[in-house]
C-alpha cells in the first residue's frame, strides 16, 4: 500500500467483519484519507458531529484494523475541513511543524555496511546544502530507511539554518495536488511558487512521477529553477534513475547528474543492531537467543524489524510472558510466515491494474475493446497467471467467461510487449510491487 487512500480502503474492508455495509457507508463513506505518516493515519471528517461519533464509537476499531495491517500501533487523527489546510501547511515541512518527524535524526539512524554510503552522503548534504551533492538521489526497497534519511536531512538543516524554507513531499501528493489544481482551474503560479521558492526540496518515492506527463513537466521546471539557484534537492526512489524507463529522458539525466546512493537490505549484524536499538527505545531487553532468532528470520526491512519489537512488547505486556524464543515465535507468527505461502486474489490484482491505468475495475472484466482497456486487461491476465495458481480457464472466468485460448493470447501479447518495450517490464514491476504491498 503506497498511499493513505489505499490504506483507508483496506481498513474499511477489514472492518466489514464487525460492521454492516450500511454502517460503514453511513459513518465512513464521506471520510477522506489525507495522509499516512509513519505511525499515524490522518483523516478528514465533514462535520464535527460525525467526528465526535467516530471518536466515541469507532476510532478504537479503526486503530485495531490498522494494527492488523501493519503489526504495530498506528494512531488516527480526525480533521475537520477547515483544519485540513492548516495541517497541509504544517506537514509540508517536516521539522518546523514538529511532530513525529522530529524523531528521525541522524543520531537515531542505525548504520551498517549496507546503508553507510547513503547515510554519509545524507549527512554531507545536510551539513552543506546546495554543495557538491546536488541532487542527492537515495534508492532502495521499501522499509530500509530512505524516508528516515530525508527527515534527518530536514531536521539537521532546520537546526543549522533556522531561516531556511524546507519542503518535504510525497510524489503522489505532488501529483494529486497538481491534478486538483488543474481540475479546479486554480492559478498555477501559486502551486509553482510553493515548490520553487524553497531552500531545501525533498521528494519521497519519486518513481511514481514516471509516465505522468503534466507532473513530469512541472517537476522538470521545479528542478531547473531550484538547481540554478543552488538550492538543495533530494529524492528517494525504489530504483536507480537508469531503471526508471518510463521517465522522460531529460528528467532522468537530471536525477543522475548529482550523487546516487543505494540502501540495501540489512545484513545480519545490522539486523541485530536494529533490534537492540528498537528494543532500547521501547524500554525492553531482548535475550541474545531472541535477537539471533529474529535476525535470522526477519531479513527484508527495518520496518518489519520495528513491527516485530512492537509485537513482542505488546505480547509481553498483555500476556505477562517471559521473552524467549518460544514466546517470540508465538508473538510474531504472522510476520514470520513465508511470503510465498500467500497468494493474492485475482480481484486484488485487477484492482491494482485498474488503479495503475486509472480505470474502473469493472471495465477490465467487461467486454469493451477500447485499446487502453484491452491493454490493461491483458496485463491483469498476465500478472494473475504469474502470481497465482489459477488455470487459464479459471482466469477466463474472472474476465466474463473468456475462453482459455483468449487468455493465452492476451498473456502472449504482454510477453511480446515486454520483449519489444522495456517500459512494459517496468509497468509489470510497479503493479506487482503494489499487489505485494497489499499484503
Amino acid at each position: 500500500m503506497r498511499s493513505a487512500a489505499d490504506v483507508w480502503e483496506k481498513v474499511k474492508s477489514l472492518m466489514e467483519g464487525s460492521m454492516t455495509a450500511v454502517a460503514i457507508d453511513t459513518w465512513f463513506g464521506d471520510v477522506e484519507a489525507v495522509a499516512l505518516e509513519d505511525t499515524r493515519l490522518v483523516l478528514c471528517v465533514p462535520t464535527d458531529f460525525k467526528r465526535n461519533i467516530i471518536r466515541a464509537r469507532f476510532q478504537s476499531g479503526v486503530e485495531a484494523a490498522l494494527k492488523e495491517l501493519f503489526s504495530f500501533d498506528v494512531d488516527v487523527a480526525l480533521l475537520l475541513p477547515e483544519e485540513r489546510d492548516a495541517y497541509a501547511a504544517q506537514s509540508s515541512a517536516p521539522n518546523p511543524g514538529g511532530g513525529e518527524a522530529e524523531k528521525y535524526t541522524f543520531e537515531r539512524f542505525v548504520v551498517g555496511s549496507t546503508n553507510k554510503f547513503a547515510f554519509t552522503a545524507a549527512q554531507k548534504v545536510a551539513d552543506e546544502p546546495g554543495g557538491a551533492y546536488n541532487p542527492l538521489f537515495i534508492y532502495g526497497q521499501s522499509g530500509l530507511g530512505k524516508t528516515h534519511l530525508l527527515h534527518a536531512i530536514a531536521n539537521r538543516v532546520a537546526q543549522n539554518h533556522p531561516g531556511f524554507r524546507i519542503l518535504y513531499i510525497q510524489s503522489e501528493d505532488f501529483v494529486n495536488e497538481l491534478i486538483g489544481n488543474l481540475r479546479r482551474g486554480i492559478d498555477m503560479q501559486e502551486f509553482r511558487n510553493k515548490y520553487r521558492c524553497v531552500d531545501l526540496f525533498l521528494m519521497d518515492d519519486v518513481q511514481f512521477i514516471a509516465g505522468k506527463d503534466s507532473s513530469e513537466e512541472e517537476l522538470f521546471h521545479t528542478f531547473n529553477t531550484l538547481y540554478e539557484q543552488k538550492k538543495q534537492i533530494v529524492f528517494t526512489s525504489d530504483r536507480p534513475p537508469h531503471e526508471m524507463l518510463r521517465l522522460e529522458q531529460r528528467l532522468r539525466t537530471r536525477f543522475e547528474q548529482g550523487l546516487s546512493a543505494d540502501i540495501q537490505q540489512p545484513d545480519y549484524e545490522l539486523r541485530v543492531a536494529l533490534l537492540k536499538n528498537k528494543a532500547v527505545e521501547r524500554g525492553i531487553s531482548l535475550p541474545d537467543t531472541v535477537l539471533s532468532y529474529v535476525a535470522d528470520n526477519i531479513t527484508s526491512s527495518v520496518r518489519q524489524i520495528e513491527g516485530v519489537v512492537n509485537k513482542i512488547m505488546a505480547f509481553q505486556e498483555l500476556m505477562g510472558a517471559q521473552v524467549d524464543v518460544e514466546t517470540t515465535i508465538r508473538a510474531v507468527r504472522d510476520i514470520l510466515r513465508a511470503k510465498e505461502n500467500f497468494l493474492p486474489s485475482a480481484d486484488t490484482i485487477v484492482q491494482e491494474v485498474a488503479r495503475f491505468y486509472e480505470l474502473d475495475a469493472s471495465a477490465l472484466t467487461g467486454q469493451s475493446q477500447n485499446k487502453e482497456i484491452s491493454t490493461a486487461r491483458n496485463v491483469a491476465m498476465y500478472i494473475i497467471r504469474e502470481m497465482t495458481q489459477l488455470s487459464l480457464a479459471e482466469i477466463g472466468q474472472q474476465f466474463g467467461g473468456r475462453h482459455h485460448s483468449t487468455v493465452l493470447n492476451s498473456i502472449n501479447r504482454v510477453e511480446k510487449m515486454m520483449k519489444d518495450k522495456p517500459e512494459m517490464t517496468e509497468i509489470i514491476r510497479d503493479i506487482t510491487n503494489a499487489v505485494n504491498s497489499a499484503y
